[in-house]
C-alpha cells in the first residue's frame, strides 16, 4: 500500500498532525477516511477558495445559501429506467433549518447526496452560496465541501483507530487549521464528552459516538450541515439528547441545517418541512 505522502501531489506541503500516535497508523486512517467519507481532499485548492471568498458576503444577503434547481435523477439498467427524483426545486436561506421527509424509497437520501455534490443529477443543478457545484471538477467540489459543509450520518462514520479527540481533530488537520487539539477539546466539552477524549469508538455508546460525530461536524464551523437520519441508530431518549445538541449548536453557530428524517417530531422542530413522494416535492 502506498503511503499518504506518495499519493499526495508533490507540490502539497506535509501537514503537521500533532497526534501522539505513530505516523503509519495515521496514514492508514487518513486513507480510510478519504474512502469512507468521500468528503474532502487533504488540501483545498487556492482557486476554489478564492472563488468562494468572492461570494462569501452573499450568505446574509439575497442569494440563497442552498439552491436546488430543477433536479432530476434517473438510473438505467437492463430492466429499464428508474426515475428517482423529478423536478426538485427549492432554496434555503442562511441559518434556516429544513427537514426532508417522505416514505422509504421516496428519494430523500439521494437528494441529500446531490445537495452535497456526492452524487450527480441527470438534469438540473445545485448552487451552494451562489456557486454551481456541478460546474466544478470532482476535486474542486470536494474542496468546497471541506470548507463549507459538515456531515452527520446515521452510522456515525467515526475512524475506529482514532480516539474521540483525534476524530474531531481530523477535519481541522486536513484543512490546515492551527490549534486543532484545543478546538477539538473545546467542542467535545460542549457536547458533554470532555472526560472521554482518549476513548476509542469501540468503547463509546451509540449516543456518545453520535456526539463525537456532531463535534466533528461543527468544529470546522460549516455554513451548511447535512444530516442523514442522525437518530436512526439511537433509542428515543438518546436521540432526543443528540437532536437537542444539534439544534443548540446549529443556532449558536448560525449553520444552515438540512436533515433527512422519518421522525415527524424532529421535522416539526425545523423551520421548513420538505415532503417528497415518488421523487417529487409535494410540499415545501
Amino acid at each position: 500500500m502506498r503511503s499518504a505522502s506518495q499519493t499526495r501531489p508533490l507540490s502539497d506541503p506535509v501537514p503537521a498532525w500533532g497526534f501522539s500516535a505513530d505516523s503509519q497508523r495515521l496514514e492508514r486512517c487518513l486513507l480510510q477516511f478519504h474512502v469512507l467519507m468521500q468528503i474532502v481532499r487533504v488540501f483545498t485548492k487556492k482557486a476554489v477558495m478564492s472563488e468562494m471568498s468572492s461570494v462569501e458576503s452573499s450568505e446574509a444577503g439575497a442569494v440563497p445559501i442552498i439552491s436546488v434547481e430543477h433536479v432530476f435523477k434517473s438510473v438505467t439498467d437492463s430492466s429499464g429506467t428508474l426515475r428517482i427524483l423529478r423536478d426538485i426545486h427549492f432554496s434555503l436561506a442562511a441559518r434556516e433549518t429544513a427537514a426532508i421527509v417522505g416514505a422509504s424509497g421516496s428519494g430523500k437520501s439521494t437528494l441529500l447526496s446531490i445537495i452535497a455534490g456526492l452524487d450527480t443529477p441527470t438534469e438540473g443543478t445545485v448552487r451552494l452560496v451562489g456557486q454551481d457545484i456541478f460546474a466544478l471538477s470532482e476535486d474542486d467540489r470536494a474542496a468546497l465541501r471541506a470548507q463549507k459543509v459538515g456531515f452527520v450520518f446515521q452510522s456515525f462514520q467515526l475512524m475506529a483507530n482514532l480516539s474521540a479527540l483525534e476524530n474531531v481533530m481530523l477535519p481541522l488537520e486536513l484543512a490546515g487549521i492551527r490549534g486543532a487539539r484545543a478546538q477539538a477539546t473545546e467542542m467535545l466539552g460542549r457536547v458533554g464528552l470532555g472526560q472521554r477524549l482518549g476513548h476509542y469508538p469501540r468503547v463509546l455508546s451509540g449516543g456518545e459516538q453520535q456526539r463525537v460525530a456532531l463535534a466533528r461536524a461543527f468544529v470546522v464551523k460549516p455554513a451548511v450541515l447535512l444530516a442523514d437520519e442522525p437518530t436512526g441508530s439511537l433509542d428515543f431518549a438518546t436521540g432526543e439528547t443528540v437532536m437537542q445538541l444539534m439544534f443548540d449548536l446549529n443556532k449558536e453557530l448560525g449553520t444552515t441545517l438540512v436533515l433527512v428524517t422519518h421522525d415527524q417530531s424532529i421535522a416539526e422542530r425545523c423551520q421548513r418541512k420538505i415532503t417528497i413522494e415518488a421523487g417529487q416535492v409535494v410540499s415545501a
